[in-house]
């Protein structure tokens, strides 16, 4: 009896002793210097939208297809990998290789061959992307630069009939038949300004979060210049690479041309889109909103509308941008809104008075504090005092509702870095 006591007296001392050796080393660890565990976050992104027949990819190119996309990196890292959509496909799409590697020219498919990489899917260079979904790649160990020029190259067998885009790219993209996806340039390369099938690029960092720009033409380009990558989000890009504090930080442009906040315009509305294009991204920690012209212009597109549809759209776009805010913020996102610019003088919205009341109200609602975590008054920075409800000339691309390249520099350049500070 005494024997069985001491032995489970001993036994109590060892397991002490190693309970109290365990915490010391945790508090050892917990006092010493650590290093930040890496993380994934989004470096580029584009939102995505059902391709119609007009910009689809050429009908004569159906199998054993090779497509080239040039993107712009707005971070750097130590690895990437790549997420493949096929959110409007209605059957399986088969990408048979994909690789990654630095351009060397632009606008040009020739590729340094010396960066070439594959990319694998579950540690296989083929894969099969379900209809209506999006996949991300294993990790690719290539360290990229914050704003470097990307190309990614698939191969498909068959190019599905429903096609996953993004229409309004700015940029161009190729296209050819037969070509290997490490090929150092594409054979009779057909140039498209689209990207196809795919949606973000992710680099993995010590430290970084991500932006989101949710909104229409606006924040996707349109009067910017093709291959220049000078939207307003780009040169937010910059800026925050210029500055020390705040260059861990990317910007993913989740614009869409004629885009809606609550309407049925061209592609989901922002309400619709908003897990997807924002929540689902990587790293996110900010939310820039600028969407809604689209929603007051095509109100009254074809004529003249009773004042309770006015009303009843101001109420339906603030509960909108309420639930937005309530999203993002359940996931620690800080929201800021851009106030919605005047668009008088665009010819395919006729906008009079009572659509300029319209925005009056509405950017009445995105200034008042509380609504949202800050404000970007772009209405103010673009607006011509001499005549209220139109852009300032310099800032016009001539259409009067879309920015000139001095406008998004403007707008970019508007944005105070302080905002993305925690």
């Amino acid at each position: 009896m005494l024997r069985a006591t001491r032995l489970l007296f001993s036994i109590r001392l060892l397991y002490t002793a190693v309970l109290l050796c365990g915490l010391a080393t945790a508090t050892s660890a917990a006092n010493g210097p650590t290093e930040k565990p890496e993380r994934w976050v989004g470096a580029w992104a584009s939102a995505q939208v059902l391709a119609e027949a007009d910009k689809a990819l050429p009908g004569d190119m159906s199998q054993n297809v090779t497509l080239r996309q040039i993107v712009r990196l707005s971070l750097g890292g130590s690895a990437l990998r790549v997420r493949v959509s096929n959110v409007y496909g209605t059957e399986p799409l088969r990408v048979s290789a994909l690789h990654v590697a630095r351009p060397l020219s632009l606008p040009s498919s020739r590729i340094d061959v010396e960066t070439d990489r594959a990319v694998t899917f579950d540690a296989r260079t083929d894969v099969i992307i379900p209809a209506g979904a999006e996949l991300t790649s294993d990790p690719v160990d290539v360290t990229v630069e914050s704003l470097s020029s990307l190309a990614v190259t698939m191969q498909l067998e068959r190019v599905p009939v429903q096609q996953t885009t993004h229409i309004a790219s700015h940029t161009t993209s190729y296209v050819s038949i037969d070509d290997k996806a490490n090929a150092p340039k594409l054979k009779s390369a057909r140039s498209v300004d689209h990207w196809f099938f795919l949606s973000a690029v992710d680099v993995r960092t010590a430290e970084g979060s991500a932006i989101v720009a949710l909104g229409d033409s606006i924040t996707d380009g349109s009067g910017s210049t093709k291959n220049a990558n000078n939207r307003w989000v780009d040169v937010l890009a910059e800026r925050l690479q210029r500055s020390a504090a705040h260059r861990h930080i990317g910007v993913l442009n989740a614009g869409i041309g004629g885009n809606c906040l609550v309407r049925s315009c061209n592609g989901p509305n922002a309400l619709a889109r908003f897990d997807r294009d924002v929540l689902a991204r990587s790293g996110v920690g900010y939310l820039i909103v600028l969407e809604g012209i689209n929603d007051l212009g095509t109100l009254t597109r074809d004529g003249a509308v009773p004042d309770s549809e006015h009303q009843d759209l101001v109420r339906r776009m603030i509960q909108a941008y309420r639930e937005i805010v309530q999203r993002a913020r359940t996931q620690g996102i800080k929201v800021i809104a851009g106030t919605l610019l005047p668009f008088k003088g665009f010819e395919v919205y006729r906008p009079n008075e009572i659509n300029e009341l319209d925005r009056q109200l509405i950017n009445a609602w995105i200034r008042t504090p509380g609504n949202f975590d800050a404000v970007i008054d772009f209405d103010k920075l673009a607006s011509d005092p001499e005549r209220p409800g139109w852009l300032l000339a310099e800032y016009d691309s001539g259409d009067h509702i879309h920015p000139s390249p001095d406008g998004y520099r403007a707008m970019g350049e508007a944005i105070a870095l302080e905002l993305f500070e925690r």
